[in-house]
Order: structure tokens, then sequence, then C-alpha cells
């Protein structure tokens, strides 16, 4: 008692800022710092607490906020190698750095804790002497929370302007030297940070499980039947003809954010799920990382094997991309890449100019099967633009309009001679700015690859008007339909400002735009935003990186565009393009409309409003209607036709929590898409934005990963006045009133009993979608 009442006064003086340890004083009193050794195994009985009290609290209180690539100051706490891993004060994301910085991806960048030492990372956990005192005073993870917990919470209100929730802000990292000063300079700063404290009882659970040295395990192994499965793959993946190490390279290239998992011999909504990697070692043996910038960097030894690794960290929504691997799969691919007679007589280079162009690594192959088996799971391809690393961030997302429709050239039309053979003559015209790596000159690398752009979109536009000069072709007919049975055929993505999402189907309102894309445009995407991305590139890198894609959107836009009759296309191109001058990337793109005539029979005074018609008609077999709006929700069916000024003051995501009187609860997701007269202008967004054009978009379950809202309904009675008093707002100030009524703020009392309640919701609308979502975006009104 006599101890635990000293630790108390001495923790109190410390967060009051009387007493400020240095390095040299925790040195003194508890030794010199040393890496210690916490993975016990599940088996141990301190393992198996932790799996079962400890982590089970961290994923609900802490990961929802340090889980990834943006987790403030690089803390991930999903696995025990994040925990022990610590603390950086460099940024992973910094649009201004001018020279790129060395990675820093858990498993891939470091082999051990020492390591990330030697890189600058510091500990949130006590390294010195282990005694339950030192311990508690030696890790920042608790006295971060105590901080919180010495420090009362507002409770329903806005919060001052001393809490920072911007994305780019300034963040401390401070190490157990430092945290003194943090705690008295800034006592709100307490974890979970702008948030309410956790209860006292997961308080006391943390404090029990570091008092006896924070000892950690990892989760399960995959079951006999998966590993299994595992072999099955590896051998398929790593055979020795070079026709099958050339498509497994392929494959690995457009796979390796998947999440894999195997439905046949797990039927649980909660799969082990695997990541395919790179290893310097054959199936049978331990698996040895080849860690690269890019996967297709030069791996640096003669061969290589892909290997599938058992991902045991915490599933969080942003990061999560489900794959199912089956039998069925495994024929396709065999029928796609191995029955196709063509011969590889030798491995491409990985010489950053040839590798980061698959037009030229994968030549021999032909272009129906590789255009084939991005289609097949075209949703998980695009995810890869969506939830990879690039997705972070305004300035990257703002070359994608709020809402479109994407739908694909059919793949038996997109691959005939003529296009094949085309895109053998321009496969340097098809090079992408990864070639020049990560640090990059980007206006000497833009004109090059703006040249390069035209020259292939003039020869692309003039074999079109050769094979369409009669416009027979030109129809519904061009689009692939799905083979009869495969809902990726029709996708929509969402641009939430600074994040992103796509989804199977056309869900919401007719958009502005829509997207049709061939095999090269979407296979330039996947390499431009996904393989080819370095987050941890230069400035030029990430700028060239976003004025490449302006082509890239104006090419799929403008293959829609020429469905629609000829003296419509230049004109709905212009109302896309208002206010804009002539962006280098238009006018690069400049006589790109085709001359063909369309073979559509248009009826009505509104041909692109037609035109979407006649594309959901020609897909409605195989038209996800998975968000589509039910007559259950009529009374919230009216936000989607909400008043502008209404939509102009909303968040871009907000979730919707809906008690049904047995005590069930229905998920909704309200959208707020920000219309844009263009979206040409790299720095000047909000000068383009139209804001008597916004719109809402209401879906049943959740769409999007980062909630900045979240509402909670509890009756009809409560549903109808959130609703009509949300119609009404005109004002910010009329907008906190509707959240003081109805919204589960960051200040609420009952916060994360809430949030437990949403994930729980979560986990049966999405199933093995499912996984933590981000509170980094929630907002403070």
């Amino acid at each position: 008692m006599r101890t635990r009442t000293w630790w108390m006064i001495f923790m109190a003086m410390v967060l009051s800022g009387c007493v400020a340890i240095g390095f040299s004083h925790y040195d003194d009193i508890y030794g010199p710092q040393h890496v210690q050794v916490r993975d016990v195994g599940p088996s141990n009985g301190e393992g198996a607490g932790y799996l079962q009290l400890v982590k089970p609290v961290l994923e609900q209180r802490c990961v929802v906020c340090h889980g990834c690539y943006d987790a403030p100051c690089q803390l991930k706490l999903s696995s025990p190698e994040g925990v022990d891993r610590g603390l950086s004060k460099e940024r992973v994301y910094n649009g201004t750095r001018l020279l790129a910085q060395s990675p820093s991806r858990l498993l891939f960048d470091a082999d051990n804790t020492q390591q990330w030492r030697d890189k600058g990372f510091t500990p949130v956990l006590n390294e010195r002497h282990q005694s339950e005192q030192a311990n508690l005073a030696g890790s920042v993870l608790y006295n971060s929370l105590l901080l919180k917990m010495s420090h009362p919470f507002p409770e329903q209100g806005v919060l001052g302007n001393e809490f920072d929730f911007s994305l780019d802000r300034q963040q401390s990292c401070p190490s157990m030297d430092e945290f003194a000063s943090l705690a008295k300079t800034k006592p709100h700063a307490g974890m979970p940070y702008g948030l309410p404290a956790i209860s006292h009882s997961e308080f006391k659970q943390l404090e029990t499980w570091l008092k006896q040295g924070a000892k950690m395990a990892q989760v399960a192994p995959p079951t006999p039947q998966e590993l299994q499965q595992v072999e099955r793959w590896e051998q398929f993946l790593n055979q020795h003809e070079l026709k099958y190490q050339l498509a497994a390279r392929y494959i690995y290239e457009h796979w390796y954010l998947a999440h894999i998992y195997f439905p046949k011999v797990n039927a649980s909504s909660s799969p082990n799920f695997f990541k395919l990697v790179r290893s310097k070692t054959p199936p049978g043996k331990p698996i040895e990382l080849i860690s690269t910038r890019r996967p297709y960097d030069d791996p640096g030894v003669s061969r290589v094997y892909y290997r599938l690794m058992h991902d045991r960290s915490s599933i969080l929504a942003k990061t999560h991309m489900p794959l199912a691997l089956t039998d069925h799969k495994m024929s396709r691919l065999y029928s796609q890449f191995i029955t196709p007679d063509y011969q590889v007589e030798k491995l491409p280079s990985y010489e950053p100019k040839v590798a980061s162009n698959p037009f030229k690594v994968f030549s021999v192959i032909p272009v129906k099967s590789k255009y084939q088996f991005m289609l097949d799971e075209a949703e998980l391809i695009i995810k890869g633009y969506i939830k990879g690393p690039v997705c972070r961030g305004q300035i990257a997302l703002n070359v994608i309009n709020d809402q479109f429709w994407v739908a694909f050239i059919d793949p038996e039309k997109n691959s005939v001679p003529a296009v094949s053979d085309l895109l053998l003559q321009h496969e340097d015209d098809l090079a992408l700015p990864a070639a020049e790596q990560s640090n990059v000159l980007p206006l000497p690398s833009w004109i090059k690859y703006a040249n390069r752009q035209h020259e292939y979109i003039r020869a692309k536009t003039k074999l079109a008007n050769e094979l369409l000069a009669d416009g027979k072709l030109l129809t519904t007919d061009l689009i692939w339909q799905g083979d009869g049975h495969n809902d990726n055929a029709a996708l929509t993505v969402f641009r939430h400002f600074d994040s992103a999402t796509v989804v199977k189907g056309f869900v919401g309102q007719a958009p502005k735009t829509m997207w049709l894309l061939d095999y090269a445009l979407f296979e330039r995407i996947h390499y431009l935003l996904v393989a080819g991305f370095d987050v941890y590139g230069n400035i030029g890198h990430q700028l060239i990186t976003r004025l490449y894609m302006d082509f890239l959107r104006l090419e799929g836009e403008q293959n829609f565009i020429n469905l629609l009759p000829q003296d419509e296309r230049q004109e709905v191109k212009n109302h896309w393009y208002r206010r804009s001058h002539i962006s280098l990337s238009e006018f690069i793109n400049r006589k790109t409309l085709l001359a063909a005539p369309t073979g559509i029979e248009y009826v009505t005074d509104d041909p692109k409003t037609e035109l979407y018609e006649k594309i959901k008609t020609a897909l409605n077999p195989v038209l996800s209607k998975r968000y589509d709006h039910t007559s259950e929700s009529s009374v919230l069916a009216q936000l989607n036709s909400l008043p502008h000024k209404a939509i102009n003051v909303l968040p871009q995501v907000s979730f919707i929590l809906q008690r049904q009187q047995n005590g069930a609860h229905k998920a909704f997701t309200l959208l707020h898409h920000n219309a844009h007269y263009n979206i040409s202008s790299l720095l000047n967004e909000d000068g383009q934005r139209a804001y008597e054009e916004d719109t809402a978009t209401l879906v049943p379950g959740f769409i999007g990963d980062y909630p900045e809202a979240i509402w909670y309904l509890a009756d009809e009675q409560n549903t109808q006045a959130f609703v009509t008093q949300l119609k009404a707002v005109e004002s910010e100030e009329q907008y906190q009133d509707v959240t003081a009524k109805f919204a589960i703020r960051r200040t609420h009392p009952q916060f994360w009993q809430y949030s437990d309640l949403l994930h729980q919701v979560a986990k049966k609308y999405r199933g093995v979608e499912y996984g933590l979502f981000d509170y980094n975006r929630l907002e403070n009104r």
C-alpha cells in the first residue's frame, strides 16, 4: 500500500509539472535502456492473458486511432511488433520533402525492435529495469492513459481550440524523458486523444498488464486445413517453368495488398488472412521477406518465391481488402496464364525503367489473359487505389470527382490483334513516372510523360476511328457485362475529401461523370497509384503521380463521352470542366473525341442521363443491389433530397444507427458529395467548388472507413425529428443544435459504449469485409 500511495503521489507531481525527470535520472533510477523480450507465446499464462484480456482493449480503444500508415507518431498498436516498435517523430505523409525518406513499414523494414531503435523509434513500454514501479513510471503508454484519467473530459460539448484534429497537425511523439514536459504544457494531450478516457476497469486491466512487464503473444496460428491450402497455392505459384514464374510475378504485383483467405475451409466470418509476399526461401522453409520499396523492385536474389504469410495484425477497415481463393480461382488462373499458347524465353529485367512498365515486362502474356484477370476482381484492384497508401490526403484525391461510376470495355473487343499491336508499338509511350523512382524533378518529368501520353492517345484515337467508323460497334455492347455473373462489372467510387471508397453496383443518383476503362488504362492506373507509388517518395514523385493521373482520368471520362451523340460530346465535356483554364493535361488530351458516330439510338433531349440508364439496363443482370435503398427506411430516404444549404454543412461520411422496436439496430451511411465546376486545379480546390450543386446519398449499411459523424436514432419518432431538423439546417450553429440532440460526439459520456455497438452492427453488415473503423477524422462540432 505504501508503494502504491507513493507512486500515485509521484505521478500526480509529474503530471502537475512539479517534477521533471530527465533522461539521465531515469538511467540513475532504473538503469540503462535495453530492448525487452515480450512475446511469450499464446500457451504461456501471460500470453494467454494478453490475448483474452488486453488485446481486446487495445483494439477497441487504441487501434481505432493507432492502426496504420497515418497513425499519429507511426504508433501501430495493432500487433505485438507495433507495440514494441513504439513512436517516431518522422511523418510518413509529408508532401513537402525534397528527398525520399527511408521506408518504415512494420515487418518489412526492420527485423527486430533493436533495429527500430536504431532507426529512431522510441518505446512506449518500459525498457529499463523491470519492476512493477519501473514498468509504470517508464511507460509512455501508461502515462498517456493516466494523463487523460487525471484531466476530466467535458461532457456533450464541442472541444476547445487546444485540441487540433487536423491530419497534418503538429505531433509531439514524446519519449519517456520528454513526457513530464508534455504533461505540463499540454495536459489535454492524454490518450485516447480528443476522446473520453477508457473505463476504470479497462484502465486497471492495462495497468496490471504493464506492471507485469507487458508480455504479449501472437494470435493462434492458421488451422491445418488453411495451411493445407497455403501449401497448394504456394506450389502453384512457385513452379520452375518460366511461364509459371512470369505469371506468378504478374499475379503478385496485383494482389500483394490483398487479405487472402480460404472460404471453403473456414466458413467463419473471421477467417485467418494471409498476405502474398516475396521471399528468399522456397515453400516449406520459414519465410525470409524481400523488402523493397515497390513490389517490382530488384529482389537481389536469383530466384524469387511467392509465399503466403499469415497476417497476425488486427484487421482495419481502411486497409482490409479480402480476396477469396478457391479451387475455381486456381483453375481460372491456369486457364488465363498457363493454357494460352505463348512462350517465355527469358524472364524480364528488374531494372526500374523496365520493371515499372507492365507493358514491357508482361508483353508476351496475351492482353485478354491479363485483362480478364484484372476484371475478375475489379473491385479489389480499384480498392488498391483507394485503400493503398496513396489514398491519404486531399491533394492525392482532388484528381477525382466525389461520386462517379466505373464500367469496363469488354475483353473480347479490347484484345483484338489491332489493339494488342497498338500496345506493343507504344509500350515506351505507356511508361509511368515510377521509372524515375522516388526522387523526381517534377516539371521535366511531367513534360516527358505528357508528350508520351499525347502520342499514345493520338494513335489510340486514330485506331478507334478506323475500327468504329460505321458506329455499329459503338454501343453498350462494347461494355463488359460481367460474363453474365460477375458483379465486378459495375462499380461506384466515392471520394470523401481526403479519403475514398469503392463499392460494387451503381450507387446513388446519376453522377456527374463516369469512367469507362479499357485494359491499358486499367493497368496504368494500377501501376501509377499502387505498384509504382512510393508513399515515402519526395515531393516531385508525389506531384508527378498526381499530375499524370489527370491524363488517365480524362481518358476514362472520354471513353464514356464517345458513346454519346457526336454533337453532344464536347458540350458534356465543357460542362464537366466549367470555369477552368485550359489545363496542360486537357491540352495534351486535345482532339481525342472520336469522329465515329455512336451506334446508340437516343430518344430524349438529355442523352447523358439516357446513356446512364442504358448502361444500367445492360448490366442489370449482374448489378449489385447491396446498397440500394429500401422502403423500410422511408423517413430517412428523405435525406437523399436535402436542400443544398443543409448538405453544405454535413461532413463527408456520417454513420447512422437506428434502433428498432425489437432492440436490434439498422445501419445507414449518409454521404456528402462536394460538387466542383472542374477538378483541373491542383492547389485551388475551394475556388472550384459548386456549393449549390452538392448532393447527398443515403445507403443501407456502411460505406467509408473513417466516420466523421455518428448519429443515434432511438426510435421512429426520434428519426422523424432528426430528418425534419436536418432538412431545416442552413448554418453551422443550426447544425450544432442537431448534433447536440442526435450525434454521438467525441465528448459523449457513453462514446465508447456506442463505439462498441457500432462495431457490433458493422460485423453483421460487413461479414468477411469487417474491420475496425478509424476515428482520426471524427469531427468536433
